[in-house]
């Protein structure tokens, strides 16, 4: 009796696998994308999220869906890779959305506007904000789908050959700045300069400009300004949360079964939350050995960054009067940043605060 148990449950296990192996290889098929990224490989943090994604998501599917991550420069620059994604020469890029802000000043919101979010913030805000939803119904009309894959934190202000107490001490300054930073900057006098990571050194070096900004001291490290350019600026006003986008052609997109959607989901938030914590622990013993290096460290004085917020509000309201779509997500965006400001004084400040002022006690 028990023997014809037996072999009666093994018959249904057997004829649930047979039913079961097609409809995961259906939903499991072989493929094989590109995704070019806007950084170069020796910038571990950034160009090794995408890694950290695509090597997520080969795990998850064993290896059905593989990945390959490239440079900038194999196949797009920096600054190319969304038209290399729009026109079909790769399947996705791992980007920064204000890179561009040519096409239209709306990119900007998806990593960051000048006294915009912070990362929690930006996270707060795509996840459950309606924020993703927002930038994704811009981002179709160019023809992608966009994922949050990464936030720098709160980035430097830069690396300065002079000081600058005033506002006037901007007036004619050339800057390596990206963004929309540097539309705002122009109306403090400074002339953006749009230079690639590797080019910055020798620009600084040779008078070509006489400021650069790129993120925080982990980065900044490698790039060796200290040696060329002493005063090193905080904070970076432009980039209170500079958040980092999978743009994935969107015909693409579509095209994924709904398993592979989700993964692809799920392994950019896992890059997204990796990325921040990797900045969080390396920053501060970078930070310490650009100290010791002799970079004298400044705050932007109360002036400047009054004289710039002013300047950054004048052109919202500039651009807003003619960009609906602009005006429709800066709206959205300063209604979320009031309620958690609202919080942050609260708590989150009041005990970082605190904390700070008795860090030598601890």
């Amino acid at each position: 009796m028990k023997r014809r148990q037996f072999l009666r449950a093994a018959g249904l296990g057997v004829a649930a696998a047979s039913v079961a192996k097609p409809a995961l290889a259906q939903s499991m098929p072989d493929l094989k994308w590109r995704c070019t990224a806007s950084w170069p490989k020796s910038l571990d943090v950034l160009y090794g999220a995408a890694e950290v994604f695509a090597k997520a998501v080969a795990e998850a599917t064993d290896n059905k869906f593989q990945i390959q991550t490239l440079a900038a420069g194999e196949v797009a620059s920096g600054v190319q890779a969304l038209d290399a994604v729009v026109s079909g020469t790769v399947e996705m890029a791992h980007t920064a959305s204000y890179y561009y802000v040519g096409k239209d000043p709306t990119f900007a919101f998806g990593t960051a506007v000048p006294f915009g979010l912070n990362s929690r913030m930006q996270n707060a805000w795509q996840f459950f904000g309606g924020g993703m939803e927002l930038m994704n119904e811009f981002y179709k009309k160019h023809g992608i789908y966009a994922i949050p894959c990464g936030n720098t934190g709160c980035q430097m202000g830069g690396w300065f050959r002079k000081q600058v107490r005033q506002p006037a001490d901007l007036n004619g300054l050339k800057m390596r700045i990206g963004g929309y930073a540097g539309k705002v900057l122009e109306k403090l006098g400074v002339v953006p300069q749009q230079i690639a990571s590797a080019g910055i050194h020798a620009a600084l070096e040779n008078g070509g400009i006489d400021a650069a900004q790129w993120v925080g001291p982990y980065d900044d490290e490698k790039l060796g300004l200290v040696m060329v350019a002493p005063y090193y600026y905080y904070p970076g006003w432009w980039d209170g949360g500079a958040m980092l986008h999978n743009f994935i052609n969107l015909d693409k997109w579509n095209a994924l079964t709904p398993a592979y959607q989700s993964i692809v989901r799920t392994c950019s938030e896992k890059a997204n939350a990796w990325m921040q914590a990797r900045y969080d622990a390396e920053n501060p013993a970078a930070l310490r050995r650009l100290l010791a290096a002799g970079v004298k460290l400044q705050p932007f004085s109360p002036a400047i960054l009054d004289a710039s917020l002013k300047a950054a509000l004048d052109l919202y309201r500039e651009v807003a009067a003619t960009n609906a779509d602009f005006k429709k997500v800066l709206d959205a965006m300063v209604a979320f940043r009031g309620d958690q400001y609202l919080w942050w004084q609260v708590a989150e400040f009041s005990y970082d605060s605190f904390m700070i002022r008795n860090r030598s006690r601890m």
